[in-house]
């Protein structure tokens, strides 16, 4: 029987979901479609600046998990640059960091339930 599938813990949704090349003329080619913790994954390691230690304990995962979702990452955005595909981000095995309630009170930035917090 195969292993249930474990939520990785995402601060906030991706704003823009659907990037694309602007001048290809030629037949739209398939898309690729990359994951929400994928896109986690890449935003706190490449644009954070985070280790892959870091991430997976805020992501709530092994670090080895987040090393084959960063391999996997970095394939489609190469996947998407080099052969001119758009790249779509949707779905996953994810929830918000609001999902988990109080147990994991995350203190990250740009953190969903962290913004929800300083509007009350």
């Amino acid at each position: 029987m195969a292993r249930p599938r474990k939520f990785k813990r995402v601060c906030c949704l991706p704003e823009v979901t659907l990037f694309g090349p602007l001048n290809n003329n030629e037949l739209q080619q398939e898309d690729v479609c990359m994951t929400v913790e994928e896109y986690e994954v890449i935003r706190m390691m490449d644009y954070e600046g985070h280790n892959q230690e870091e991430c997976a304990k805020a992501m709530g995962v092994a670090r080895s998990t987040i090393q084959r979702i960063y391999d996997d990452a970095r394939k489609k955005i190469a996947d998407s640059l080099i052969n001119g595909k758009s790249l779509k981000i949707q779905g996953g095995d994810y929830k918000l960091c609001s999902e988990f309630g109080e147990e994991f009170p995350c203190k990250r930035k740009g953190c969903h339930k962290r913004s929800q917090h300083l509007e009350e």
